[in-house]
């Protein structure tokens, strides 16, 4: 009888931890913040037994990853902004994936024309207005930012920020060179102040009446209405959002990402290639909007309600990978204008 039981209890432990003893670890090296990304993980943990390691960084973790070469430990990158994505791939540190899951889920001018990289969310950079000052319909154009009707009405953070480089990009794909300088300029001359401070601070001016609009990424207005801190949410209540160039015929907001790629030298690609696929899932695509209010890259998932509640809007299909290569251009332009 003792024997029995024991075999049975043996054979218990065999069968519920077997599947922990076999189960692949992959390493991420990450420019997201772990709070951002640790529930998705936490996801894809519980729905594969892959566990995750993270290495997080602001800066760096490119140069680290080429320093390591061949031994790097590194499977996964997830990064933010496509300026971040394409030094990865210029630097030949990613490996093309073929995955008819990631190519169904991820539309062709959020990816990489190789495959070595994908968007996995999406912000949209947007004006930001004082709704009691301005009407509904006053600006509706990102263009409209360069009328001398704004002097002395706008804030902004400084212009060699990846964010307001990655706006400048965008123009200076849609108007060539010549009037996108005309504009930036024109922009510049109606700033209130020196630009200073982020995106959040551009609203708090906004609040304080030293301007009226200001450009930031959707989901700082999402941080700031729900924040904690009581002025903050006052900031948010100040404002309206407006999606830019949405009339007929007109292109579509400017939108960045967030995305990532599989490393290189991974030991474990097949393990590296499922995190990216189960982060263009539905589950994993509604968690974006509901942890740091950003917009589903894969186009077949809707917004989750209060996304939606500030308005729908139509996106710029420029392919993602010409506002990296215009970016020392349009930084040039920047400099030229002293944005």
């Amino acid at each position: 009888m003792k024997t029995n039981l024991l075999h049975f209890v043996f054979l218990f432990f065999i069968f519920i931890f077997t599947p922990y003893l076999n189960a692949k670890e992959i390493n991420i090296y990450s420019h997201r913040q772990p709070f951002l990304i640790n529930p998705f993980l936490e996801l894809f943990t519980e729905e594969t037994g892959i566990k995750t390691n993270v290495v997080y960084s602001k800066k760096g973790l490119a140069q680290r990853l080429k320093a390591e070469g061949e031994n790097s430990p590194a499977d996964v990158i997830l990064t933010v902004d496509i300026g971040r994505l394409y030094i990865y791939d210029d630097l030949d540190l990613l490996s093309p994936l073929d995955s008819k899951q990631l190519q169904n889920n991820i539309p062709n001018y959020l990816r990489s024309p190789d495959n070595t990289w994908f968007g996995l969310s999406k912000r949209a950079r947007v004006i930001v207005v004082h709704k009691e000052k301005i009407a509904e319909g006053e600006i509706t154009r990102i263009e409209d930012l360069a009328d001398p009707k704004w002097k002395g009405k706008i804030c902004s953070r400084p212009g060699s920020h990846v964010y307001n480089r990655g706006i400048m990009a965008s123009v200076l794909a849609a108007l060539g060179e010549e009037e996108a300088e005309k504009w930036a300029k024109a922009m510049v001359a109606n700033f209130a102040k020196r630009p200073q401070g982020n995106d959040r601070a551009q609203v708090k001016a906004i609040h304080e009446g030293e301007c009226e609009l200001a450009l930031i990424n959707n989901y700082y207005y999402g941080k700031l209405k729900f924040s904690e801190d009581p002025e903050q949410r006052k900031w948010a209540e100040t404002v309206r959002l407006v999606f830019p160039n949405q009339a007929e015929g007109e292109r579509g907001a400017h939108v960045n990402i967030s995305g990532g790629g599989v490393a290189k030298y991974s030991s474990n690609k097949e393990e590296a290639q499922k995190l990216l696929e189960f982060l263009t899932s539905e589950k994993a695509q509604k968690l974006y909007g509901e942890i740091n209010f950003e917009y589903p890259a894969n186009l077949k998932i809707e917004p989750g309600e209060e996304l939606q509640s500030w308005g729908s809007f139509r996106e710029d299909t420029l392919p993602i990978i010409k506002i990296a290569e215009l970016a020392p251009n349009a930084q040039m332009i920047i400099d030229r204008v002293g944005w």
